[in-house]
């Protein structure tokens, strides 16, 4: 396997540069509907998440890239288990994170959002970071409830239902 830049780690999780070799996992992530369904509302075609992933490491290679989407492995045995980001959002950088379904529920999703948090501000040196979290993914809801940004206000969304808005500022 290629190797790429690490960004950060956590206990149990590595964020590094997407691969191309990522995409059997990437596209299995991408296309399922249950994961998709409060961003998209349904999973996608191979061709457009070959072109997302070919988008992404493009990215990298820009000086001023403010899409920052990485990948996010298990360190106990390399496997891609999803997606985190930090990426220019309408008015503050905005983290997001995704997984594969078969990681649904083992805790890494608060462990990723709080790494998030803690580079964007510790590493990035951003002065405020956003998140959003549609009201029926109750799981997110749940992350962002117990993580150190704030919960600001209500806001609809592409989807026809309404996302929290959570922040932090220094």
């Amino acid at each position: 396997m290629t190797h790429s830049k690490l960004i950060f780690e956590t206990d149990r999780l590595t964020v590094r540069q997407l691969l191309d070799d990522d995409f059997e996992a990437f596209h299995e992530m991408q296309s399922d509907d249950i994961v998709m369904r409060y961003t998209t509302g349904k999973g996608l075609d191979e061709v457009e998440n070959r072109r997302q992933l070919k988008s992404c490491i493009e990215c990298y290679s820009h000086s001023h890239n403010d899409f920052r989407v990485w990948a996010i492995v298990r360190k106990v045995d390399q496997q891609f288990i999803g997606t985190c980001a930090i990426v220019s959002g309408e008015q503050y950088p905005e983290i997001g994170y995704r997984f594969l379904r078969k990681y649904f529920g083992a805790g890494y999703g608060q462990e990723i959002c709080n790494g998030l948090i803690h580079y964007g501000i510790n590493d990035l040196k951003l002065s405020h970071l956003t998140a959003y979290a549609d009201t029926r993914n109750i799981a997110s809801v749940k992350i962002l409830d117990k993580s150190p940004l704030m919960f600001v206000q209500e806001i609809p969304n592409d989807q026809g239902a309404i996302d929290y808005v959570y922040r932090w500022c220094r």
